[in-house]
Protein backbone atom coordinates (compact mmCIF):
# COMPACT_ATOMS: atom_id res chain seq x y z
CA UNK A 1 0.00 0.00 0.00
CA UNK A 2 1.32 3.72 -1.01
CA UNK A 3 1.60 5.69 2.05
CA UNK A 4 2.06 9.50 0.23
CA UNK A 5 -0.98 10.64 -1.16
CA UNK A 6 -1.10 12.11 -4.84
CA UNK A 7 -2.88 15.11 -5.41
CA UNK A 8 -4.21 16.16 -9.43
CA UNK A 9 -4.93 18.83 -10.59
CA UNK A 10 -7.77 18.35 -13.20
CA UNK A 11 -8.27 20.58 -16.63
CA UNK A 12 -8.80 20.28 -19.96
CA UNK A 13 -6.83 17.70 -20.40
CA UNK A 14 -7.99 15.38 -17.67
CA UNK A 15 -11.99 16.19 -17.08
CA UNK A 16 -13.60 13.88 -19.09
CA UNK A 17 -14.99 10.49 -17.13
CA UNK A 18 -12.51 7.89 -19.14
CA UNK A 19 -9.32 10.15 -18.19
CA UNK A 20 -10.85 10.69 -14.76
CA UNK A 21 -11.36 6.60 -14.45
CA UNK A 22 -7.76 6.07 -15.66
CA UNK A 23 -6.28 8.68 -13.23
CA UNK A 24 -8.13 7.22 -10.41
CA UNK A 25 -6.93 3.53 -11.10
CA UNK A 26 -3.03 4.89 -11.44
CA UNK A 27 -3.14 6.13 -7.85
CA UNK A 28 -4.90 10.00 -7.75
CA UNK A 29 -6.46 10.25 -4.12
CA UNK A 30 -7.07 14.56 -4.18
CA UNK A 31 -8.35 15.91 -6.79
CA UNK A 32 -7.82 19.98 -7.68
CA UNK A 33 -9.96 22.38 -8.73
CA UNK A 34 -7.99 25.45 -9.37
CA UNK A 35 -10.90 28.46 -9.39
CA UNK A 36 -8.57 30.74 -10.84
CA UNK A 37 -9.35 29.54 -14.04
CA UNK A 38 -12.69 28.22 -15.29
CA UNK A 39 -16.38 29.16 -14.52
CA UNK A 40 -18.08 27.17 -10.96
CA UNK A 41 -20.53 25.76 -13.72
CA UNK A 42 -17.78 24.03 -14.93
CA UNK A 43 -16.13 23.17 -11.63
CA UNK A 44 -19.46 21.52 -10.53
CA UNK A 45 -19.58 19.57 -13.37
CA UNK A 46 -15.74 18.49 -12.76
CA UNK A 47 -17.53 17.39 -8.95
CA UNK A 48 -20.35 15.57 -10.37
CA UNK A 49 -17.95 13.84 -13.00
CA UNK A 50 -15.14 12.71 -10.35
CA UNK A 51 -17.93 11.42 -7.87
CA UNK A 52 -19.22 9.36 -10.41
CA UNK A 53 -15.53 7.69 -11.73
CA UNK A 54 -15.02 7.53 -7.56
CA UNK A 55 -18.11 5.38 -7.29
CA UNK A 56 -17.42 3.25 -10.67
CA UNK A 57 -13.80 2.67 -9.30
CA UNK A 58 -15.38 2.21 -5.53
CA UNK A 59 -13.14 4.44 -4.15
CA UNK A 60 -13.35 7.80 -2.49
CA UNK A 61 -12.12 10.95 -3.97
CA UNK A 62 -11.73 13.60 -2.29
CA UNK A 63 -12.08 17.49 -4.21
CA UNK A 64 -9.87 20.51 -3.12
CA UNK A 65 -10.93 23.88 -4.05
CA UNK A 66 -8.18 26.44 -4.49
CA UNK A 67 -9.16 29.69 -4.27
CA UNK A 68 -7.23 32.37 -5.98
CA UNK A 69 -6.49 34.66 -2.74
CA UNK A 70 -5.09 38.20 -2.71
CA UNK A 71 -2.94 38.11 -6.25
CA UNK A 72 -2.31 39.98 -8.95
CA UNK A 73 -3.61 38.55 -11.84
CA UNK A 74 -3.46 40.01 -15.27
CA UNK A 75 -6.47 39.84 -17.26
CA UNK A 76 -8.01 37.94 -20.88
CA UNK A 77 -5.96 38.00 -23.46
CA UNK A 78 -7.01 37.72 -26.80
CA UNK A 79 -6.87 33.74 -28.09
CA UNK A 80 -6.22 32.51 -24.55
CA UNK A 81 -2.11 32.88 -25.02
CA UNK A 82 0.36 35.80 -26.28
CA UNK A 83 3.95 35.57 -26.66
CA UNK A 84 6.14 38.46 -25.30
CA UNK A 85 9.25 38.03 -27.22
CA UNK A 86 12.77 39.64 -25.30
CA UNK A 87 13.54 43.55 -26.09
CA UNK A 88 9.47 44.07 -26.53
CA UNK A 89 7.47 46.84 -24.46
CA UNK A 90 4.73 45.64 -22.56
CA UNK A 91 1.61 48.50 -21.20
CA UNK A 92 0.18 47.02 -17.62
CA UNK A 93 -3.00 49.34 -17.59
CA UNK A 94 -6.41 49.11 -15.24
CA UNK A 95 -8.48 49.45 -18.49
CA UNK A 96 -10.14 46.55 -18.78
CA UNK A 97 -9.18 45.32 -22.39
CA UNK A 98 -8.42 42.53 -24.22
CA UNK A 99 -5.05 41.94 -23.64
CA UNK A 100 -2.39 41.22 -26.40
CA UNK A 101 1.25 41.40 -26.70
CA UNK A 102 1.79 44.95 -26.04
CA UNK A 103 -0.84 45.87 -23.52
CA UNK A 104 -2.83 43.88 -20.80
CA UNK A 105 -5.27 44.53 -17.58
CA UNK A 106 -3.81 44.21 -14.15
CA UNK A 107 -6.63 43.92 -11.94
CA UNK A 108 -5.71 46.88 -9.34
CA UNK A 109 -6.18 50.02 -9.91
CA UNK A 110 -3.67 51.38 -8.00
CA UNK A 111 -0.89 49.31 -9.63
CA UNK A 112 1.07 52.84 -11.26
CA UNK A 113 0.76 54.31 -8.02
CA UNK A 114 3.11 51.79 -6.11
CA UNK A 115 5.32 51.12 -8.59
CA UNK A 116 8.61 52.93 -10.01
CA UNK A 117 11.36 52.69 -12.76
CA UNK A 118 13.62 49.95 -12.49
CA UNK A 119 10.95 47.89 -10.34
CA UNK A 120 10.84 43.87 -11.64
CA UNK A 121 7.80 42.31 -11.92
CA UNK A 122 7.00 38.73 -12.82
CA UNK A 123 4.58 36.77 -14.90
CA UNK A 124 4.22 32.72 -15.41
CA UNK A 125 5.44 31.54 -12.03
CA UNK A 126 8.82 33.47 -12.71
CA UNK A 127 9.39 32.61 -16.32
CA UNK A 128 8.63 36.12 -17.75
CA UNK A 129 10.61 39.06 -16.53
CA UNK A 130 9.66 42.95 -17.16
CA UNK A 131 11.86 45.36 -16.15
CA UNK A 132 9.74 48.96 -15.03
CA UNK A 133 10.86 51.94 -17.82
CA UNK A 134 8.14 54.16 -16.79
CA UNK A 135 4.91 55.10 -14.93
CA UNK A 136 2.09 57.31 -16.05
CA UNK A 137 -1.44 58.30 -16.58
CA UNK A 138 -1.87 54.91 -14.41
CA UNK A 139 -0.29 52.63 -16.84
CA UNK A 140 2.91 50.95 -15.68
CA UNK A 141 5.28 50.71 -18.95
CA UNK A 142 7.70 47.77 -19.02
CA UNK A 143 10.41 46.27 -20.95
CA UNK A 144 10.47 42.25 -21.44
CA UNK A 145 13.73 41.24 -20.39
CA UNK A 146 12.44 37.58 -20.34
CA UNK A 147 10.25 36.13 -22.69
CA UNK A 148 7.67 33.08 -23.22
CA UNK A 149 3.98 32.55 -23.45
CA UNK A 150 1.90 34.14 -21.00
CA UNK A 151 -2.01 33.32 -20.69
CA UNK A 152 -5.69 35.15 -19.45
CA UNK A 153 -5.67 35.65 -15.49
CA UNK A 154 -1.91 34.24 -15.20
CA UNK A 155 -0.62 35.70 -11.79
CA UNK A 156 1.66 39.01 -11.74
CA UNK A 157 4.41 39.01 -8.58
CA UNK A 158 6.18 42.58 -7.95
CA UNK A 159 8.85 40.54 -4.96
CA UNK A 160 10.01 44.20 -4.74
CA UNK A 161 7.10 46.22 -3.79
CA UNK A 162 4.25 46.02 -0.86
CA UNK A 163 0.56 46.18 -0.99
CA UNK A 164 -2.05 45.93 1.16
CA UNK A 165 -4.36 43.51 -0.15
CA UNK A 166 -7.26 42.18 1.53
CA UNK A 167 -6.90 38.47 2.56
CA UNK A 168 -9.94 37.24 1.41
CA UNK A 169 -11.88 39.11 -1.34
CA UNK A 170 -15.82 39.37 -1.90
CA UNK A 171 -14.85 37.35 -5.27
CA UNK A 172 -13.10 34.55 -3.17
CA UNK A 173 -16.17 34.36 -0.88
CA UNK A 174 -18.24 34.15 -4.09
CA UNK A 175 -15.97 31.23 -5.11
CA UNK A 176 -16.29 29.65 -1.76
CA UNK A 177 -19.83 29.00 -1.77
CA UNK A 178 -19.69 28.11 -5.04
CA UNK A 179 -17.53 25.10 -3.95
CA UNK A 180 -19.97 24.52 -0.67
CA UNK A 181 -22.84 24.00 -3.08
CA UNK A 182 -21.08 22.03 -5.13
CA UNK A 183 -19.73 20.16 -2.37
CA UNK A 184 -16.18 20.11 -2.49
CA UNK A 185 -14.26 18.48 0.72
CA UNK A 186 -11.46 20.83 1.26
CA UNK A 187 -10.48 24.04 1.23
CA UNK A 188 -7.07 26.06 -0.12
CA UNK A 189 -6.81 29.19 0.38
CA UNK A 190 -3.87 31.56 -1.91
CA UNK A 191 -1.50 33.66 -0.59
CA UNK A 192 -1.99 33.01 3.41
CA UNK A 193 0.17 36.04 4.71
CA UNK A 194 -0.34 35.40 8.43
CA UNK A 195 -2.29 33.06 11.21
CA UNK A 196 -5.53 35.98 10.78
CA UNK A 197 -6.10 36.02 7.15
CA UNK A 198 -7.69 32.37 7.95
CA UNK A 199 -10.27 34.14 10.05
CA UNK A 200 -13.19 35.33 7.62
CA UNK A 201 -12.99 32.32 5.74
CA UNK A 202 -13.50 30.62 9.12
CA UNK A 203 -16.43 32.83 9.80
CA UNK A 204 -17.91 32.56 6.31
CA UNK A 205 -17.62 28.10 6.40
CA UNK A 206 -19.52 28.50 9.93
CA UNK A 207 -21.96 30.76 8.13
CA UNK A 208 -22.91 28.33 5.49
CA UNK A 209 -22.52 25.62 7.98
CA UNK A 210 -19.36 24.30 5.75
CA UNK A 211 -17.14 23.04 8.44
CA UNK A 212 -14.28 21.94 5.93
CA UNK A 213 -10.70 21.56 6.64
CA UNK A 214 -8.88 24.66 5.42
CA UNK A 215 -5.13 24.27 4.04
CA UNK A 216 -3.24 27.23 3.92
CA UNK A 217 -1.16 27.75 0.94
CA UNK A 218 2.37 29.10 1.92
CA UNK A 219 3.75 31.25 -1.01
CA UNK A 220 4.72 34.39 0.80
CA UNK A 221 7.41 35.50 2.83
CA UNK A 222 5.26 36.73 5.29
CA UNK A 223 3.70 33.03 6.15
CA UNK A 224 7.25 31.11 5.85
CA UNK A 225 8.60 33.53 8.72
CA UNK A 226 5.18 33.20 10.91
CA UNK A 227 5.31 29.29 9.75
CA UNK A 228 4.41 28.26 13.47
CA UNK A 229 1.04 30.14 13.77
CA UNK A 230 -0.16 29.59 10.21
CA UNK A 231 0.24 25.78 10.86
CA UNK A 232 -1.06 26.12 13.87
CA UNK A 233 -4.62 28.05 12.91
CA UNK A 234 -4.73 26.07 9.46
CA UNK A 235 -5.72 22.23 9.20
CA UNK A 236 -3.44 21.54 6.54
CA UNK A 237 -0.44 23.61 4.61
CA UNK A 238 0.68 23.48 0.66
CA UNK A 239 4.34 24.47 0.51
CA UNK A 240 3.34 26.36 -3.34
CA UNK A 241 6.72 26.43 -4.46
CA UNK A 242 5.97 28.15 -7.71
CA UNK A 243 4.97 31.78 -6.19
CA UNK A 244 7.49 31.52 -2.89
CA UNK A 245 10.30 31.16 -5.15
CA UNK A 246 9.67 34.64 -6.68
CA UNK A 247 8.97 36.02 -3.37
CA UNK A 248 11.94 34.74 -2.09
CA UNK A 249 15.65 33.98 -3.16
CA UNK A 250 14.95 30.96 -5.11
CA UNK A 251 17.80 29.28 -3.68
CA UNK A 252 15.98 29.67 -0.27
CA UNK A 253 13.17 27.44 -1.07
CA UNK A 254 14.64 23.98 -0.77
CA UNK A 255 15.19 24.95 3.16
CA UNK A 256 12.09 26.79 3.52
CA UNK A 257 10.31 23.61 2.34
CA UNK A 258 11.74 21.31 4.74
CA UNK A 259 11.43 23.90 7.73
CA UNK A 260 7.69 24.36 7.11
CA UNK A 261 7.15 20.53 6.89
CA UNK A 262 8.99 19.56 9.74
CA UNK A 263 6.93 22.26 11.27
CA UNK A 264 3.40 20.95 10.07
CA UNK A 265 4.91 16.97 11.12
CA UNK A 266 5.20 18.47 14.28
CA UNK A 267 1.99 19.62 14.95
CA UNK A 268 0.05 16.43 13.21
CA UNK A 269 -0.91 18.78 10.76
CA UNK A 270 -0.89 17.34 6.63
CA UNK A 271 1.26 18.95 4.59
CA UNK A 272 0.96 19.19 0.34
CA UNK A 273 3.96 20.01 -1.60
CA UNK A 274 3.50 21.19 -4.94
CA UNK A 275 4.27 23.26 -8.54
CA UNK A 276 6.22 21.57 -11.15
CA UNK A 277 7.26 18.50 -9.46
CA UNK A 278 6.97 16.76 -12.91
CA UNK A 279 7.27 19.36 -14.85
CA UNK A 280 8.73 17.95 -18.04
CA UNK A 281 5.76 15.85 -17.76
CA UNK A 282 3.43 18.32 -19.62
CA UNK A 283 5.36 17.29 -22.62
CA UNK A 284 7.20 14.27 -22.10
CA UNK A 285 6.29 10.85 -21.37
CA UNK A 286 9.03 10.30 -18.80
CA UNK A 287 10.42 13.04 -15.93
CA UNK A 288 13.98 14.07 -15.63
CA UNK A 289 15.82 12.57 -12.86
CA UNK A 290 16.35 15.52 -11.15
CA UNK A 291 12.36 15.47 -11.06
CA UNK A 292 12.23 12.02 -9.46
CA UNK A 293 14.50 13.22 -6.93
CA UNK A 294 12.61 15.91 -5.84
CA UNK A 295 9.37 13.96 -5.35
CA UNK A 296 11.84 11.42 -3.77
CA UNK A 297 13.20 14.16 -1.26
CA UNK A 298 10.05 16.02 -0.38
CA UNK A 299 8.66 12.95 0.76
CA UNK A 300 11.95 12.40 2.79
CA UNK A 301 11.42 15.45 4.28
CA UNK A 302 8.19 14.80 5.69
CA UNK A 303 5.39 15.79 3.01
CA UNK A 304 1.63 13.63 3.30
CA UNK A 305 1.27 14.57 -0.39
CA UNK A 306 2.51 15.84 -3.54
CA UNK A 307 0.68 17.23 -6.02
CA UNK A 308 0.78 17.58 -9.94
CA UNK A 309 -0.23 20.90 -11.27
CA UNK A 310 -0.24 21.37 -15.21
CA UNK A 311 1.09 17.83 -15.37
CA UNK A 312 -2.08 16.49 -15.31
CA UNK A 313 -4.47 19.64 -16.35
CA UNK A 314 -3.02 20.30 -19.79
CA UNK A 315 -0.35 17.33 -20.18
CA UNK A 316 -0.62 14.94 -23.03
CA UNK A 317 -1.01 11.95 -20.72
CA UNK A 318 -2.37 12.58 -17.27
CA UNK A 319 -3.01 9.10 -16.36
CA UNK A 320 0.85 8.76 -16.83
CA UNK A 321 1.76 11.16 -14.91
CA UNK A 322 -0.05 10.05 -11.69
CA UNK A 323 1.24 6.92 -12.66
CA UNK A 324 4.58 7.99 -12.68
CA UNK A 325 4.61 9.79 -9.54
CA UNK A 326 2.87 7.16 -7.47
CA UNK A 327 6.07 4.46 -8.42
CA UNK A 328 8.09 6.79 -7.46
CA UNK A 329 6.23 7.33 -4.05
CA UNK A 330 6.60 3.12 -3.56
CA UNK A 331 10.60 3.02 -4.42
CA UNK A 332 10.87 6.10 -1.66
CA UNK A 333 8.39 4.57 1.15
CA UNK A 334 10.68 1.81 1.70
CA UNK A 335 13.60 3.14 2.63
CA UNK A 336 12.42 6.06 4.98
CA UNK A 337 14.15 6.02 7.89
CA UNK A 338 10.94 4.98 10.26
CA UNK A 339 11.62 4.28 13.61
CA UNK A 340 13.91 7.63 13.64
CA UNK A 341 10.45 9.42 12.37
CA UNK A 342 8.64 8.18 15.49
CA UNK A 343 10.61 10.52 17.69
CA UNK A 344 10.77 13.31 15.39
CA UNK A 345 7.72 13.73 14.70
CA UNK A 346 3.88 14.29 15.64
CA UNK A 347 2.96 15.51 19.65
CA UNK A 348 4.72 13.12 21.26
CA UNK A 349 5.75 15.51 24.15
CA UNK A 350 2.22 16.78 24.31
CA UNK A 351 -0.07 16.16 27.62
CA UNK A 352 -2.84 15.30 24.85
CA UNK A 353 -4.58 12.19 25.68
CA UNK A 354 -5.26 11.15 22.44
CA UNK A 355 -1.84 12.18 21.17
CA UNK A 356 0.18 10.42 23.93
CA UNK A 357 -1.63 7.05 23.06
CA UNK A 358 -1.15 7.33 19.26
CA UNK A 359 2.93 7.89 20.17
CA UNK A 360 2.16 4.97 21.94
CA UNK A 361 0.44 2.59 19.67
CA UNK A 362 3.14 3.77 16.45
CA UNK A 363 5.71 3.08 19.31
CA UNK A 364 3.85 -0.30 19.68
CA UNK A 365 4.49 -1.36 16.08
CA UNK A 366 7.91 -1.77 16.01
CA UNK A 367 8.09 -3.30 19.66
CA UNK A 368 5.44 -5.99 19.09
CA UNK A 369 5.37 -6.09 15.13
CA UNK A 370 1.45 -4.98 14.62
CA UNK A 371 0.79 -5.13 11.14
CA UNK A 372 -1.86 -2.38 10.87
CA UNK A 373 -3.40 0.60 13.14
CA UNK A 374 -6.86 1.20 12.97
CA UNK A 375 -8.67 4.07 14.39
CA UNK A 376 -12.34 4.76 14.83
CA UNK A 377 -13.28 8.69 14.54
CA UNK A 378 -15.20 10.98 14.44
CA UNK A 379 -13.03 13.88 13.30
CA UNK A 380 -10.15 12.26 11.71
CA UNK A 381 -7.93 13.51 14.26
CA UNK A 382 -6.88 10.26 15.71
CA UNK A 383 -5.82 8.71 12.39
CA UNK A 384 -3.72 12.11 11.26
CA UNK A 385 -2.32 12.00 14.95
CA UNK A 386 -1.18 8.14 14.19
CA UNK A 387 -0.19 9.04 10.84
CA UNK A 388 2.06 12.20 11.78
CA UNK A 389 4.45 9.68 13.59
CA UNK A 390 5.12 7.49 10.19
CA UNK A 391 3.77 4.37 11.21
CA UNK A 392 5.80 1.53 8.52
CA UNK A 393 2.29 -0.48 8.76
CA UNK A 394 -1.06 0.68 7.05
CA UNK A 395 -3.27 3.07 9.68
CA UNK A 396 -6.88 2.27 8.93
CA UNK A 397 -9.20 5.16 9.80
CA UNK A 398 -13.12 3.86 10.43
CA UNK A 399 -16.01 6.62 10.54
CA UNK A 400 -19.48 7.38 10.09
CA UNK A 401 -18.96 10.07 8.08
CA UNK A 402 -18.30 9.77 4.26
CA UNK A 403 -16.79 14.11 4.17
CA UNK A 404 -14.04 12.74 7.16
CA UNK A 405 -13.53 9.73 4.91
CA UNK A 406 -12.94 11.80 1.81
CA UNK A 407 -10.83 14.98 4.21
CA UNK A 408 -8.10 11.95 5.19
CA UNK A 409 -7.47 11.15 1.60
CA UNK A 410 -4.94 13.72 1.56
CA UNK A 411 -3.15 12.15 4.60
CA UNK A 412 0.02 10.09 4.47
CA UNK A 413 -0.72 6.10 5.14
CA UNK A 414 -3.92 6.45 5.82
CA UNK A 415 -6.39 4.18 4.75
CA UNK A 416 -10.41 5.33 5.62
CA UNK A 417 -13.63 3.34 5.05
CA UNK A 418 -16.92 4.81 5.92
CA UNK A 419 -18.62 2.01 8.42
CA UNK A 420 -21.74 1.93 10.80
CA UNK A 421 -21.52 2.77 14.39
CA UNK A 422 -21.22 0.07 16.78
CA UNK A 423 -23.02 -0.03 20.08
CA UNK A 424 -20.31 -1.25 22.26
CA UNK A 425 -16.74 -1.66 22.80
CA UNK A 426 -16.77 -5.08 22.05
CA UNK A 427 -18.64 -4.53 18.87
CA UNK A 428 -16.16 -1.87 18.10
CA UNK A 429 -12.87 -4.24 18.34
CA UNK A 430 -15.01 -6.55 15.79
CA UNK A 431 -15.89 -4.36 13.39
CA UNK A 432 -12.07 -2.98 13.47
CA UNK A 433 -10.51 -6.80 12.73
CA UNK A 434 -13.34 -7.57 10.35
CA UNK A 435 -12.50 -4.27 8.14
CA UNK A 436 -8.91 -4.94 8.57
CA UNK A 437 -9.15 -8.36 7.17
CA UNK A 438 -11.63 -7.63 4.61
CA UNK A 439 -9.85 -4.68 3.00
CA UNK A 440 -6.86 -7.63 2.92
CA UNK A 441 -4.40 -5.33 5.22
CA UNK A 442 -4.00 -8.19 7.84
CA UNK A 443 -4.55 -11.79 7.42
CA UNK A 444 -5.73 -14.24 10.05
CA UNK A 445 -3.37 -14.56 13.13
CA UNK A 446 -1.83 -11.06 12.74
CA UNK A 447 -1.85 -8.75 15.77
CA UNK A 448 -3.41 -4.89 15.35
CA UNK A 449 -3.40 -1.91 17.28
CA UNK A 450 -6.67 -0.33 18.03
CA UNK A 451 -7.36 2.77 19.18
CA UNK A 452 -11.01 3.73 20.67
CA UNK A 453 -12.69 5.98 22.56
CA UNK A 454 -15.32 4.47 25.50
CA UNK A 455 -17.72 4.94 24.88
CA UNK A 456 -17.88 4.64 21.39
CA UNK A 457 -17.66 7.15 18.77
CA UNK A 458 -17.39 9.86 20.88
CA UNK A 459 -15.20 12.83 19.25
CA UNK A 460 -12.33 14.25 20.82
CA UNK A 461 -12.96 10.78 23.11
CA UNK A 462 -9.86 8.66 22.08
CA UNK A 463 -8.77 7.37 25.55
CA UNK A 464 -8.13 3.40 25.07
CA UNK A 465 -4.70 1.32 22.98
CA UNK A 466 -5.67 -2.05 22.57
CA UNK A 467 -3.35 -5.00 21.15
CA UNK A 468 -5.68 -7.78 19.25
CA UNK A 469 -4.96 -11.18 17.12
CA UNK A 470 -7.09 -11.01 14.11
CA UNK A 471 -9.05 -14.21 14.22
Amino acid sequence: MRSTKIVATVGPASREPRVLERMIAAGMDVVRLNFAHGEPAQHAETVERVRAAAERAGREIAVLQDVPGPKLRIGPVAGGVVDLEVGSRLVLTPEPIEGDAHRVTVMLPGLSEVMRPHDVAYLADGSIRLRVEDVSDGDVVTKVEVGGSVASRQGLNLPNVSMALPAVSEDDHRLIDAGIDMGVDLLALSFVREASDLDPVRRHLAERHAPMPVIAKIEKPQAAEHAEDVIAAADGIMVARGDLGIELPIEQVPLVQKRLLRIAGRQAKPAITATQMLESMVHSTRPTRAEVADVANAIFDGTDAVMLSQETAVGRDPAGAVKMMAAIAEATERDLPYGQLLTERGLGDSDDEAATIAFGAVGAVYRLGLKALVAPTMTGRTARLLAAHRPNVPVLALSTSPEVVRELSLVWGVCAEQTAEPHDPLELIELCAREALRLGLVERGDQIGITAGVPTYTAGGTNLFKVHTVV
